[in-house]
């Protein structure tokens, strides 16, 4: 088939974050399968632009009000698309754009503040975050919705019912190069707990310390590694404890893993989960909360209600502990094949 002509749109393009990573890989994968890429973004967060990528940098904005600082950049995107017709293209947004032709969705729909008191919503940045937010899903030019998780999927349909007929199947991300976990008894009085995510509050950093503090009553040499946030934002978690714990603040997580006995994450609210799929690609089981997007492909005995009592979450973690799984990964190629086959899907041409 003719290859593609492709823009995308991301603020920060480079492996700094969930979804900026989501777009870092794919574009290299679309281009590698002779796709032309073309990526709008701020800047550059990579010291090298991937193979056969053409990146425009259109500068810029201040991040502060964050909903301003989408609409400026909006204003960039349009303003070059403007000077740049081409008929052929395809426009692929990851942002609060106003010019695409699909957007993929990477968190939960703002629109969920409707479900607070009137009195709690009645702001100029909650009006904004909501029409920004509509545009991007409900802009007569928009002809694909792409969700990154079930999860996400029935989120928008719930608030933006009317997106249906272009609402796509979910396209999980994929996982790179992770050291996988060397199998290892694990005695009944030990283990190593891992936890790792910067924005440790909706991840439920201080629920994951709660439940490894009632573990370490049933085996007293368990540890207990947290990556992601700043020791010294989340030290005071810690208070009453006796050692059993380490801080490591940002890390690389390739080989993160290798030393997991058991990966938790009893998140309040997680579109989908990368740091789980990287644990399952490494062979490290996961327990993790139904708030997580990508709980729809995990076994049951992975998951719990997030208001399961705490004695729950502690059972299963001394279950799941050490236990052998079997490696699951999910390749950057399949997410672009994947991507790929909705462009065609939904003509997007």
């Amino acid at each position: 088939m003719k290859p593609l002509k492709l823009v995308h749109i991301v603020r920060h393009y480079g492996p700094v974050g969930g979804m900026e990573r989501y777009v870092w890989e794919l574009t290299k994968e679309l281009a590698a399968m002779g796709h032309q890429i073309t990526i709008l973004c701020e800047k550059m967060a990579a010291e090298a632009t991937p193979q056969d990528i053409e990146v425009v940098q259109l500068g810029t904005v201040h991040w502060r009000p964050r909903w301003l600082a989408h609409l400026r950049f909006s204003r960039k995107v349009s303003t070059w698309v403007a000077a740049n017709p081409d008929s052929e293209r395809i426009i692929h947004s990851h942002e609060r754009t106003a010019v695409h032709d699909i957007t993929t969705f990477h968190g939960p729909p703002f629109a969920k503040v409707k479900k607070k008191p009137l009195w709690q919503r009645y702001s100029p940045r909650i009006f904004a975050n909501l029409w920004l937010e509509r545009r991007e899903l409900c802009g007569p030019q928009v002809k694909a919705i792409v969700p990154n998780s079930p999860l996400i999927a029935d989120a928008l349909k719930q608030y933006y019912p009317n997106i249906e007929p272009h609402l796509a199947a979910a396209i999980a991300p994929g996982v790179g190069d992770i050291h996988p976990r060397v199998a290892r008894s694990v005695t009944s009085d030990r283990g190593v707990i891992g936890f790792i995510g910067t924005e440790w509050k909706r991840k439920g950093l201080d629920l994951a310390v709660n439940i490894v503090s009632e573990l370490k009553k049933q085996r007293p040499q368990v540890e207990f590694i947290v990556a992601g946030p700043n020791p010294d934002e989340i030290r005071h978690l810690f208070k009453g404890w006796d050692g059993g714990f380490q801080l490591l603040g940002e890390i690389d997580s390739t080989s993160f893993y290798t030393q997991l006995d058991l990966l938790l994450h009893p998140a309040r609210q997680e579109p989908y989960g990368m740091v789980i799929a990287e644990a399952r690609a490494a062979g490290v089981p996961v327990l993790v909360s139904d708030n997580c997007g990508i709980a729809s492909e995990l076994n049951e005995n992975s998951i719990l209600r997030l208001d399961d009592e705490i004695n729950i979450w502690r059972k299963q973690c001394d279950e799941l502990i050490g236990q052998h799984v079997e490696s699951v990964v999910r390749n950057w190629r399949s997410v672009a094949e994947e991507q790929v086959h909705c462009y065609r899907n939904f003509r997007i041409l």
